[in-house]
């Protein structure tokens, strides 16, 4: 009670000395700013973080993805990607005004370039387009026979597989796209292979460094053995199983260098079911940390090369513990774990409880139509062997593989996909 006393006393006295003060002017209530307003993403584009480095990527990712799972993607969506392409036929990785010519100064992108197409087959009818962006990679291609990140840039293993899988799939013979000095795209990356006999044995370099020197690269390795298989980004689910081996020598065939990559890959997930990101330059904390793009994507090679069962621990461990950084990174997040479900026979609407399509699908606008595939039906996919690839000019789309099995497929290969991984920085 005397604490109910006290109280109560205090605020009588308070009540008489406010009336006894004297009344102060308040001050004039400056005018509150009009609220900032929220960025909103360009209609059509999957993600809402910037997407100055990856609109392109991003976007391509998640056509690709869901066509294996029976969506289509919605119409503007489609329209939204088509707009990016400039006149010359090559992608930027994000034009944010298309309104704008390219020009000089715009950075024209083989990553973004090579994913587009693959992507634009998948959705089917955009016949000019893709051949329009076939006929400036082609126009780009190095001496040696690749594509770095930009024209003109020195070959890396990423670029050159994400346009050798965009050829690919458009329907070019791939031996035939040669250099004056007869280089074909498999030659860079047969260069960039690291012989057997070694740790690293099988793997493949990014780029050599100033001193030729080649360093593993476990992300250059994924897109390398798809690559030197001649395959995109989206591959069919292959159960064949084979045993991995390193074979010795330099001369290789691709198929012979993309085994010994799947070998190196196989035994770098044997450890622990993951690939780590290699810190950072100068980071106080070199603990090793999960790389799970990387992982996903060499699920999606081990696969590709008759190595499923080899995939299947890191398959697990993606199932368990990569939810969070796909929620946190978005589309292509989403869409790496979908085409690597796919390419293992998972169910990419049952992946360790999370339904990765409809989490795909609500990044982006409204699918234009969504047809569940019957897991008892045999694969769709569908993959052009070297006899479907009989046209080497440049309007190569035509003829009966622009109609086979475009709806539901895709072809092979791109979670690694681009160079520098600048891809995992999205939305």
């Amino acid at each position: 009670m005397t604490v109910r006393r006290s109280a109560a006393t205090l605020a009588v006295t308070a009540a008489v000395l406010c009336a006894a003060a004297p009344v102060a002017v308040a001050a004039p209530t400056p005018p509150t700013p009009p609220p900032t307003p929220t960025p909103t993403a360009p209609i059509g584009l999957y993600g809402t973080k910037d997407p100055t480095y990856d609109g392109v990527w991003r976007q391509s990712l998640a056509f690709l993805a869901q066509r294996v799972e029976g969506v289509t993607p919605a119409s503007a969506a489609v329209d939204w990607l088509i707009g990016q392409q400039c006149d010359n036929g090559a992608f930027a990785a994000y034009r944010a005004d298309v309104s704008e010519p390219c020009d000089a100064k715009t950075m024209l992108d083989t990553n973004a370039t090579a994913v587009a197409v693959q992507a634009l087959v998948e959705v089917d009818g955009h016949r000019e387009t893709v051949n329009d962006s076939v006929r400036w990679l082609k126009s780009v291609q190095n001496e040696d026979g690749g594509w770095g990140y930009a024209a003109g840039q020195p070959s890396d293993a990423n670029s050159t597989s994400l346009v050798i899988g965009a050829l690919a799939r458009q329907g070019q013979r791939l031996g035939d796209i040669t250099t004056p000095g007869g280089k074909t795209p498999y030659d860079p990356l047969l260069a960039l292979a690291i012989p057997c006999g070694g740790k690293d044995g099988g793997a493949f370099a990014y780029q050599p460094d100033k001193a030729g020197k080649l360093t593993a690269n476990a992300d250059a390795t994924a897109a390398a053995v798809l690559g030197a298989m001649g395959k995109a980004l989206a591959t069919g689910n292959n159960a064949a199983a084979k045993g991995t081996s390193c074979r010795p020598g330099t001369d290789l065939a691709p198929e012979q260098a993309a085994q010994n990559g799947a070998h190196f890959l196989a035994g770098a997930l044997a450890a622990n079911g993951h690939l780590d990101l290699a810190p950072m330059p100068g980071a106080e904390d070199t603990t090793p940390q999960p790389d799970f793009g990387n992982t996903a994507d060499a699920v999606v090679a081990l696969s590709a090369s008759g190595h499923q069962d080899k995939a299947a621990g890191a398959v697990a461990w993606l199932k368990k513990n990569a939810g969070p950084w796909a929620e946190q990174n978005g589309p292509a997040a989403y869409a790496q774990l979908v085409l690597a479900a796919h390419a293992t026979g998972n169910n990419a609407r049952d992946f360790g409880g999370v339904n990765l399509v409809d989490l795909l699908n609500e990044t982006g606008p409204k699918p234009a139509a969504i047809t569940t595939p019957d897991p008892s039906a045999s694969d769709s996919g569908y993959e052009p062997t070297q006899k479907d690839q009989t046209h080497s000019g440049d309007d190569v789309i035509g003829g009966v593989w622009w109609f086979i099995g475009i709806g539901l497929v895709v072809g092979a290969g791109v979670g690694f996909l681009i160079s520098g991984r600048r891809k995992n920085q999205q939305l």
